[in-house]
């Protein structure tokens, strides 16, 4: 069959010979059960780029305690949030040119990209020998990470539509897991020489960098990923111009010539479903990362400033059991939710909830022994389960607004947004809760009772505005 002749129509669609996306399309037409296989795949790739993201928070304090840059206690939460934020300004730069790259010269080039950059700044970042060099192998590491919109638009496009939910609830569940184990692996693997001293020598390479293993295992991780990934099917359709013309006959001939009008930047900021659904998940990002900074460096500071006391293993052992529980909820319970209440419902729901609890996390340092070990544990399983939820369902809305020409762009504009929100999160994360630690006989709010409620004034916006007039879709 020659090059430029279609191959016999299934379904009424026509699918061209030797286009990556028509072979994919038609192997979905095929399918039967779960793609398992599929979804493990999109799992461990969405993960091995949002490991990172998180994995410093529990040594971070320590970390910037190291480069003796901070002149009191106090304010190494303040430096170590500039380090935070600088992988997500490094995002926000170029997550709409990866958009753009994803959509024109495919998926597969952006993720083979994006776990490469892992690989290696990642590993630079655990070696970090000064405060500037930590801020700019993050910034790099953002920089050059581009996968995480256009896995969204990949999702979507591996799988048929009954399975979509599945997919985009798999990459929201690595987001979170990654969020989770990331920290987990910082809090249990740096300074190694000082937990396990019959291991690791305090002059060894370990040693002497205490905060590497975590980032090298991640690294580690990231590369079997990348070579992994070479063997990965491209889901963006190439058509040669001959072939499109030819196919004048055909329905989605019409559709294909509307896609060339209309694929500017310009028409994505004007489809309104697609933008609120952005915004809403911007704000409650904003909060997840505040959040996930907050938490660990609270957990580490000293019960005298309203922290729990705990050592980075404390702080892993907490995550860790948050990484299975949310596991275990996403990939069984929340494709039920969906299915029943919709995504935009059960992101509503999730986020009412998260008010209350995060309200009683200040009473909860309180606590000792047993009991606070135990309730800091259920607290922290709900918190994230619920905040993966809600990601999930702007996922799901995002990529519903807009047709697969489009999806590498308006991912890649989400991102850019998020990431500009992420960036203020960890930055003003670490300012507030080191402003808070330091009005600890305050009347109103007095120490982490604040940072807890500015949470939730985010949280509260964040709920506001799934609702109309802001938000508005065409699908739910």
């Amino acid at each position: 069959m020659g090059g430029n002749e279609f191959q016999k129509p299934l379904l009424n669609k026509v699918y061209h010979v030797n286009c990556p996306g028509c072979y994919v399309d038609q192997k979905k037409e095929l399918q039967t059960g779960l793609p398992i296989k599929e979804v493990f795949c999109i799992w461990v790739m969405a993960l091995s780029v949002t490991l990172p993201i998180s994995s410093l928070f529990p040594f971070l304090y320590f970390m910037i305690r190291d480069f003796n840059i901070a002149e009191e206690e106090e304010d190494i939460s303040y430096y170590a949030g500039y380090v935070g934020s600088a992988y997500m300004i490094g995002r926000a730069m170029t997550s709409v040119l990866w958009g753009l790259v994803a959509d024109l010269y495919g998926r597969k080039p952006v993720i083979l990209l994006s776990t490469s950059a892992v690989v290696i700044f990642n590993t630079l970042f655990g070696f970090s020998v000064n405060y500037r060099m930590a801020i700019i192998t993050r910034f790099f590491l953002g920089f050059l990470n581009g996968l995480l919109g256009p896995i969204k638009a990949y999702a979507c496009e591996l799988f048929r539509e009954d399975h979509q939910a599945l997919a985009l609830s798999s990459i929201s569940t690595a987001w979170g897991i990654g969020l989770v184990i990331g920290p987990a692996l910082g809090g249990f693997l740096a300074q190694p020489a000082e937990k396990f001293p019959s291991l690791v020598s305090s002059d060894s390479l370990l040693g002497r960098f205490p905060y590497s293993l975590p980032c090298l295992c991640i690294s580690i991780f990231a590369l079997f990923v990348t070579i992994g990934a070479i063997w990965l099917p491209e889901t963006l359709h190439f058509h040669k111009k001959n072939e499109l013309e030819s196919a004048s006959d055909v329905p989605d001939s019409e559709e294909k010539t509307d896609e060339r009008k209309d694929s500017t930047l310009m028409s994505l900021l004007k489809n309104w479903p697609l933008m609120s659904s952005i915004i809403v998940y911007c704000v409650f990002s904003l909060h997840d990362m505040a959040y996930t900074e907050i938490f660990s460096l609270w957990a580490v500071s000293p019960k005298s400033l309203g922290g729990l006391n705990y050592s980075t293993d404390d702080v892993g052992t907490v995550l860790s059991i948050t990484g299975v529980g949310l596991l275990l909820f996403q990939t069984s319970l929340y494709p039920i939710a969906e299915r029943i209440f919709g995504p935009i419902m059960v992101a509503r729901i999730s986020g009412v909830l998260s008010i209350p609890l995060l309200t009683s996390y200040p009473y909860i340092a309180m606590l000792s022994g047993f009991m606070l070990s135990f309730t800091l544990n259920c607290a922290s399983i709900v918190k994230n389960v619920l905040s993966v939820s809600i990601i999930t369902g702007t996922f799901m809305l995002q990529n519903k607004a807009v047709d697969q020409h489009q999806r590498g762009a308006a991912n890649g504009i989400a991102m850019t947004l998020q990431s500009t929100f992420k960036a203020i999160g960890p930055a003003c994360g670490g300012a507030l809760l080191s402003w808070s630690q330091k009005r600890l006989n305050a009347a109103f709010l007095p120490g982490d009772q604040m940072i807890f409620f500015i949470l939730n004034v985010i949280e509260g916006i964040g709920i506001l505005l799934t609702f109309k007039p802001f938000f508005t879709t065409n699908h739910y």
